[in-house]
């Protein structure tokens, strides 16, 4: 990979701006536990896994700011965990490395400062570290849908940015290329964070990955015309039943590929799925500011005063679903007995 998006200096925590990609590259420091929930909360960050990635360690930094000042452990702690996790609702994965890190130190608060930081920070690292071989493995277990020659259709950024590194649904794309697969890529621009336009299409575009971009509102027609031959997205939040949170537009292509049979897949880690949640209807969907649609790059494109819906995401139901890639296997319909197994 051409390029690292989070980095931890055992000090601070070095982000790659999302915000600003791909006019220039830019990365902000982040050395405490309320900078890294806003770095979520604003998305310098974003895409499920890696938002957990700096959770964890935005509990490691209010340990050390909590021994800089000589405060209390457990009541800083405590309120870093609860202002990381109000920053983003939809995505599971950032509850998942909040709790594996409280569950460490909840084991440990008692002993040295010393002890409990070290342990909290590896347990931090270690998330970062399974995530990218996990997203290695989803590849893995992706690229046999993958055939040379496929034109796929890929929705958001579920690639590195999206995660610690290698990417999801981009994981399974990049491991087709490792393999010698010749396949383009159509990037939905989605709208209206462009995630597509400008995080998608620039990590391809470093990778030497052919790709065309599209505005979302091109997908059908492309469908239609047979140029698209699969399509792949991530997921913010699995349900029990199989019914996927992710990206709002994803259920429109869900919708669309079904009609024109053609395959949709979701590429995600097993910390996606929510088997607490038993469908899609439980899931918290995150509505964020009216601004992302009424501007644009700091350029106003509506009247002022305009009403604004902005959810971040929607449910696409499981009966849409080809099938869902984790890094411990595919899953397929039904999506209840599939799911589970691979927790048992």
């Amino acid at each position: 990979m051409s390029f690292q998006h989070i980095k931890w200096t055992g000090d601070e925590l070095v982000l790659l701006d999302q915000r600003i990609l791909p006019i220039r590259e830019s990365y902000r420091r982040v050395k405490t536990s309320v900078e890294a929930a806003n770095a979520i909360k604003t998305m310098v960050v974003r895409g499920a896994p890696a938002i957990g990635i700096v959770a964890a360690f935005g509990l490691v930094l209010a340990i050390k700011g909590a021994l800089k000042r000589k405060r209390v452990l457990k009541e800083e702690f405590a309120e870093a965990y609860k202002i990381l996790a109000g920053t983003r609702p939809t995505a599971v994965n950032l509850f998942y490395a909040l709790e594996r890190v409280r569950n460490v130190f909840e084991r440990i608060c008692d002993r040295s400062p010393e002890e409990v930081l070290f342990r909290v920070e590896k347990e931090a690292l270690d998330i970062l570290e399974e995530d990218v071989k996990n997203n290695r493995a989803i590849g893995k277990n992706g690229v046999r849908f993958v055939r040379s020659g496929f034109s796929i259709l890929t929705h958001c950024n579920a690639g590195a940015l999206a995660t610690g590194g290698y990417g999801t649904a981009l994981g399974v794309i990049r491991m087709a290329v490792e393999k010698g697969k010749k396949v383009h890529v159509y990037v939905d621009e989605t709208r209206p964070f462009l995630q597509g336009a400008r995080l998608t299409a620039w990590e391809l575009q470093k990778e030497g990955i052919p790709c065309t971009l599209i505005t979302d509102n091109m997908a059908g027609y492309l469908m239609a015309q047979g140029k698209v031959d699969m399509v792949i997205v991530g997921a913010d939040r699995i349900a029990a039943n199989g019914d996927v949170a992710n990206k709002i537009g994803t259920y429109s292509l869900a919708v669309l590929a079904k009609q024109h049979k053609i395959p949709f897949y979701v590429a995600a880690p097993t910390s996606t799925i929510d088997m607490s949640v038993k469908s899609g209807k439980q899931i918290p969907i995150e509505e964020r500011d009216a601004g992302e649609v009424t501007n644009l790059m700091g350029t106003r494109i509506a009247p002022h005063g305009v009403n604004v819906y902005n959810p971040a995401f929607d449910v696409t139901p499981s009966r849409f679903v080809s099938a869902i890639i984790t890094e411990k296997g595919v899953v397929t319909s039904p999506y209840g007995a599939g799911l589970k197994k691979l927790f048992s």
